[in-house]
C-alpha cells in the first residue's frame, strides 16, 4: 500500500511539473475536442445519411429504367386428334422498360420537402452536439486546473501541520505541553496525508476526463483566460435562446415536417398517373414495343388511408406541443444557469471575506500559542478553517467559470464560430450540395468521392 501511495505521489508530481515548450490553453483544448470528437463524427455521419434522403426523394421524379432477361427449357405433352405429341425446346426473351410518374398530386414534391426539412433539423441537432462537446472540454480543463490547485493547497497544508507537529514535540520535550497536544498534531497530520492522497486521486481522475474530452492527456495548462461576455440581464439571455438555441430551431423544423406529412397523407387519397414503355425481343428474333398510360386510384383500403390521415393530424399536434415544451425547458435551463452563476459569484465574495478573517485568526492564534496562551489544537483548528475557506474559494471560482459557458450553452451560442476559435469547421453544405440532385456516375459523383475522401482524412 505504501509503495502504491509513493508511486501515485511521484506520478502526480510529474504531472504538476511536466516540462513543455509552451502551456496548453483553453483554446487549444476546445480545438482538440472539436477535432477529435467521435460523437461529432457520429452525428456528422447521421447528417450525411439524412442528406441522402433528399437524393432518394429527388430520384422519385425521374423515370425508372430496367431490363430483364429470361431463358429456359420447356417440355410439354399435348393431346391432338392424331394422338399425343411432345414438344420441347429452349425459350428466351429480353425486355427493356421505362416508367415515369406524370401526376401524383404533389406526393413526390412533398417527399422532397420533408427530406429537406429533415436535413435542416438534423443540422441543428449537430450544433447541439457541438455545444455538448465544447462544454465538456471547458469543464475538463477547469477540473484539471482545480485539481492541481487543490493538490498544491493540500501539500502546503501537509507542510504546515508537519511544522506544527515538530513544534509540539519540541515543546513537549521541554515540558511546555502534554502528550495530548502531540497526539492531536499526529492525528491531524495523518488526516492531511489522507486528504492529499484523495486530492491526488481526483487529479488523476480529472486527467482521464480531459483525455476523454480532448483526445490526449493534459500537459502544463495555462491560466484560465477571461470568460466570454454575457448579456446584462436574464431576460436578454432568454431572448437570445428563443432565437438561436439549436433544439428550438430543430423543433420548428419538426413542426414544418409534421405539416408536410399531413399534406402528404391528404395527397395519398388521390390518384396517380404514369407512363410506361417496353421493348421486347424473343429467341426467334421477334421484337415488340408497347407504350401506354396508367391510372391508379385506391377505392377501398379497409380504412388505412383514413387512419394515416388521422395519425398525421395527431403528429402535427404532437410536434407543436413538443416545440412549446422544448422552449419552456430551454428557458428554464437559462434561468437555472444564470442563478447558478449568481450563486457562484456570491460564494466567491463570501469566501474572500472568510479567507481574510480566517487568515487573521490563524496568525493571531499562532502568536498566542507561541506565548503559551493557546494550545496546539487551537492552532490546528484555525489552520483548518483557513484551509476550508481557501478550498471553498477554489471550488466557487471553478463553478463560476464553467457557469459562464453553461449560460452560453443554454443560449445556443457555445459553438466554434461564436467563440472565434479560428479553425476550419465542418461544412454541412458541401456534402448536401454534392448529393441533393441524386448523382450517380457523373461529374457530381466524382466530386462526391473527393468530399468523402476529405471527410475521411
Amino acid at each position: 500500500m505504501r509503495s502504491w501511495c509513493r508511486a501515485m505521489v511521484v506520478m502526480v508530481a510529474g504531472v504538476l511539473a511536466a516540462p513543455m515548450a509552451g502551456a496548453e490553453t483553453l483554446t487549444d483544448a476546445l480545438i482538440a475536442a472539436y477535432r477529435n470528437s467521435n460523437l461529432l463524427d457520429q452525428n456528422r455521419a447521421v447528417l450525411r445519411a439524412a442528406d441522402e434522403d433528399v437524393a432518394l426523394a429527388v430520384s422519385s421524379l425521374r423515370p425508372v429504367v430496367a431490363f430483364s432477361g429470361q431463358a429456359g427449357w420447356r417440355r410439354a405433352e399435348v393431346d391432338t386428334l392424331a394422338g399425343p405429341s411432345v414438344s420441347e425446346g429452349l425459350s428466351s426473351s429480353l425486355s427493356l422498360s421505362a416508367d415515369l410518374t406524370l401526376l401524383d398530386f404533389g406526393r413526390n414534391r412533398l417527399g422532397i420537402e420533408i427530406a429537406r426539412e429533415s436535413v435542416l433539423a438534423t443540422r441543428q441537432a449537430l450544433i447541439d452536439v457541438e455545444q455538448q462537446v465544447l462544454l465538456g472540454a471547458v469543464s475538463a480543463y477547469v477540473d484539471v486546473r482545480l485539481a492541481q490547485e487543490v493538490v498544491a493547497l493540500r501539500q502546503s497544508n501537509l507542510r504546515l501541520i508537519t511544522q506544527e507537529l515538530r513544534a509540539a514535540e519540541a515543546r513537549f520535550e521541554v515540558g511546555e505541553t502534554t502528550r495530548t497536544d502531540v497526539a492531536i498534531a499526529q492525528a491531524r497530520l495523518a488526516a492531511s496525508r489522507s486528504a492529499l492522497a484523495a486530492a491526488e486521486g481526483d487529479l488523476l481522475i480529472a486527467r482521464e476526463s480531459y483525455k476523454a474530452a480532448t483526445g490526449a492527456y493534459p500537459g502544463r495548462l495555462a491560466p484560465l483566460p477571461r470568460s466570454p461576455a454575457l448579456p446584462r440581464t436574464l431576460e436578454e439571455a432568454q431572448s437570445v435562446a428563443r432565437a438561436t438555441h439549436p433544439l428550438i430551431l430543430q423543433g420548428q423544423r419538426l413542426v414544418t415536417i409534421a405539416d408536410l406529412q399531413l399534406q402528404l397523407a391528404e395527397a395519398a387519397t388521390k390518384p396517380t398517373v404514369g407512363v410506361g414503355a417496353t421493348l421486347g425481343l424473343d429467341q426467334d428474333g421477334n421484337d415488340s414495343q408497347s407504350f401506354g398510360l396508367t391510372l391508379n386510384q385506391t377505392i377501398y383500403a379497409g380504412g388505412r388511408l383514413s387512419a394515416l390521415l388521422r395519425q398525421a393530424i395527431a403528429g402535427k399536434d404532437r410536434s407543436r406541443a413538443a416545440l412549446q415544451q422544448t422552449a419552456v425547458g430551454i428557458l428554464q435551463n437559462v434561468g437555472v444557469a444564470w442563478a447558478n452563476l449568481a450563486v457562484s459569484a456570491a460564494s466567491i465574495q463570501a469566501s474572500d471575506e472568510q479567507i481574510r478573517a480566517a487568515q487573521t485568526a490563524f496568525d493571531g492564534v499562532r502568536e498566542e500559542a507561541a506565548a503559551g496562551a493557546r494550545t496546539t489544537l487551537d492552532v490546528l483548528d484555525a489552520e483548518q478553517e483557513l484551509l476550508d475557506a481557501r478550498n471553498a474559494r477554489l471550488q466557487a471560482e471553478a463553478q463560476r467559470y464553467v457557469g459562464v459557458y453553461q449560460v452560453l450553452s443554454t443560449m445556443g451560442l457555445l459553438t466554434v464560430d461564436h467563440l472565434q476559435l479560428g479553425i476550419a469547421t465542418y461544412d454541412p453544405e458541401a456534402y448536401f450540395d454534392a448529393v441533393k440532385t441524386a448523382p450517380s456516375h457523373s461529374v457530381q459523383g466524382k466530386k462526391l468521392d473527393r468530399i468523402l475522401e476529405k471527410i475521411g482524412n
